[in-house]
């Protein structure tokens, strides 16, 4: 290949797997499978191997995982956390195998073999047996602070067991937290019936949760967790992966009860091939086999890359698939007026399971995989549980195909459908369109907003084609009589419904911004809204200027939030709601706590409680929790071995209170 071939083919990979990257660890919302994105990057290292001058400092075969995520507090990992190299065969394993014997220079060679959890991978560190910081990953140095999510998980001890083995001063624990099967499959289920896109794989959705700022929704998820390995061992000496994960099972931290060791590959490769197998019968999803030099000090030797280390490889599973025909495309439409195509499948068994439909996410992507009606396509199950096309199969064409283009048209209200600038999106703007009442109504209703017990798919259906709802504020209004005369409904089912709605009357505020399915506002955006302003009025009178001022809200979320509280019919919905006396203002007063107006940092660790816990606290008390130290500090509080943010805190006249004296200021 010439040069300047090779730069622009260079240029264009790039561009590809930065895509990629941002869709898989930012967004949570990956398009291609892991082999495809694995062969992109084998392509950009191939090339930048055979023209060292066109390779950059900053290219994605020396990056690992994504950014910390905007709004979140983010720490730096004592030891980088970093990523593994892909293998897809037995061969590549044994490549692995050979250079290993080679830079170690013996034959002689102990494994641990062990599931490769298909989850969020996490740092836990514990100082002297306390759980003091829960981290993400992140971009492998710095991660975003996620504790008081991570301490939901029951499986996640606070405080390690006494056992045989001493107990290191500070150790990072390296684990990897996951959504079992029958969780993952519930929160799909809840997510389409909101209208919302499920999540991908059970990745995406543990990634998901441990970003939630309420660690009350991220409770409810049920996360769990497998601890693997170490990053930083200070004051104590573990001198392997056995010998760690046998510390780790006795301090009472989950180790995944599969993991085996092996004195050679090839006995390694027959326990990987065995779990090809059977892993189906988990109750939570596996993608591949990790393998690990045993003996660390074999690891170290070994080394690592800028993006991997030498001593462990993946082995990943190849994913089923099947090949079927693509009979149709619908749209479908969202609550927030989404327009989604979805694929009609002729159907086909694949990893157990019949799958007729599966979504095609956006135009853009039918596009890029030159899809068409009729043809015959090649879908997998990513995760083992989504279904997705993966490609049509081109050469199998008659002629007879057609191609798919978005109606202009909304197909259940017939109102314009609009695809603004810069997005991906086609939507109905039309708020008054059934399929969006409906599917807000719902949203209304879910889990993570009201919370409205027995208010589902069927009884929504029947209460707006019914005409006793035209939307989620005529709730508050029905009566016991029209719910009763409902298909399927008795006096105590009736009754049963009526008290869920009057219940919900009583929520948080956070919950109610949430529910009110303003465009770009989750759940994190609502916990803040109702943190800041303590009510709902008091959100409603605030310009794009002034919400944008908000550090986690960005300029499109504000202006979301601006036109949905500038709008007459939303106005009087969200009037509706109070008039029934539905909760639209804190419990308590913010602004009246010990904190109230002050900007508080913490630095060093706490003994009484995990910084997140010590943050929420500053918060609860009208303050706001800060991670920088700045002139417009108003203290900071210093924990044990204190960082740069006490010497800056003193530089620039900062007060500086003891864990104690910051205890006692919350007491008064």
């Amino acid at each position: 290949m010439k040069k300047q071939d090779a730069k622009k083919k260079i240029r264009k990979l790039c561009k590809d797997i930065r895509r990629h990257d941002r869709l898989y660890h930012e967004e949570d919302d990956p398009v291609i499978s892991d082999k495809e994105y694995d062969d992109l990057l084998r392509q950009l290292a191939e090339l930048e191997e055979a023209f060292p001058e066109l390779a950059s400092s900053d290219s994605p075969t020396k990056k690992v995982g994504g950014r910390p995520t905007e709004g979140f507090k983010t720490e730096a990992h004592i030891v980088h956390m970093l990523s593994m190299d892909n293998t897809y065969s037995a061969d590549e394993i044994r490549d692995f195998d050979e250079r290993v014997k080679k830079n170690l220079g013996t034959d002689k060679i102990g494994y641990i073999v062990e599931m490769k959890v298909d989850g969020a991978s996490i740092s836990l560190v514990y100082e002297k047996g306390r759980l003091t910081r829960g981290l993400t990953r992140g971009d492998g140095r710095v991660g975003d602070d996620v504790t008081v999510n991570i301490k939901t998980i029951k499986s996640v001890p606070h405080q390690l067991k006494e056992c045989g083995h001493k107990m290191p001063d500070l150790i990072e624990i390296r684990g990897e937290v996951y959504i079992p099967n029958k969780e993952f499959i519930a929160l799909n289920e809840e997510k389409e019936e909101n209208g919302e896109g499920p999540f991908a794989n059970p990745r995406n959705a543990a990634a998901g949760s441990l970003k939630l700022l309420d660690p009350g929704i991220a409770a409810n998820r049920r996360l769990n967790i497998f601890v693997h390995g170490a990053g930083a061992v200070e004051g104590g000496r573990i001198d392997s992966q056995s010998a760690l994960y046998s510390f780790m099972k006795a301090a009472g931290l989950r180790v995944n009860p599969e993991a085996e060791a092996f004195s050679g590959i090839e006995d390694a490769i027959k326990y990987c091939a065995s779990w090809e197998k059977k892993k189906d019968k988990l109750d939570y999803h596996v993608d591949g086999m990790v393998i690990k030099v045993d003996s660390f000090e074999s690891q170290k030797k070994l080394g690592a890359t800028t993006k991997s280390p030498r001593w462990m490889i993946a082995y990943k599973f190849p994913a089923e698939r099947k090949e079927t025909r693509l009979l149709d495309i619908k749209v479908q439409v969202g609550r927030t007026g989404t327009l989604t195509p979805v694929a009609i499948l002729e159907p086909v068994r694949i990893s157990g399971s019949v799958v007729s439909r599966s979504t095609l996410h956006n135009m853009d992507e039918i596009e890029r995989k030159d899809i068409q009606i009729g043809d015959k396509v090649i879908i997998e199950k990513s995760g083992e549980i989504i279904p997705q096309v993966v490609k049509a199969l081109k050469y199998k064409r008659t002629g007879k195909e057609k191609r798919f283009s978005m109606p202009m048209a909304c197909p259940v209200c017939g109102s314009d459908a609009v695809r603004e600038e810069g997005e991906v999106a086609v939507r109905c703007e039309n708020v008054s369109c059934e399929a969006q009442v409906k599917q807000r109504i719902l949203h209304f209703a879910s889990r993570n907003a009201m919370d409205i017990e027995g208010l589902g798919v069927a009884v929504v259906e029947q209460l707006v084609n019914e005409k006793l709802i035209r939307d989620y504020g005529d709730l508050y209004y029905l009566e016991l009589e029209g719910i009763r005369a409902l298909e399927r409904f008795a006096e105590k089912s009736a009754q049963n419904l009526m008290a869920a709605i009057e219940k919900s009357k009583e929520n948080e505020l956070s919950r109610l911004i949430f529910a009110l399915g303003v465009r770009h506002v989750g759940v994190h955006a609502a916990w803040i809204l109702s943190q800041r302003f303590g009510s709902l009025e008091k959100i409603a009178r605030q310009t794009t200027e002034d919400l944008q001022a908000i550090r986690e809200i960005g300029p499109v979320m504000a202006e979301s939030i601006n036109k949905f509280f500038t709008n007459k019919d939303n106005l009087k919905v969200v009037e509706k709601i109070k008039e029934a006396g539905v909760r639209t203002a804190e419990k308590t007063v913010k602004a009246a706590g010990v904190f109230s107006g002050k900007t508080v940092v913490f630095t060093g660790g706490m003994s009484s409680m995990t910084r997140g816990e010590a943050e929420e606290l500053v918060r609860k008390q009208g303050g706001r929790a800060s991670s920088s130290v700045s002139k417009e500090t108003d203290m900071v509080v210093a924990g044990l071995e204190p960082g740069s943010k006490y010497d800056k805190a003193k530089k620039l006249g900062v007060r500086i209170l003891t864990e104690d004296e910051f205890r006692g200021m919350i007491k008064k």
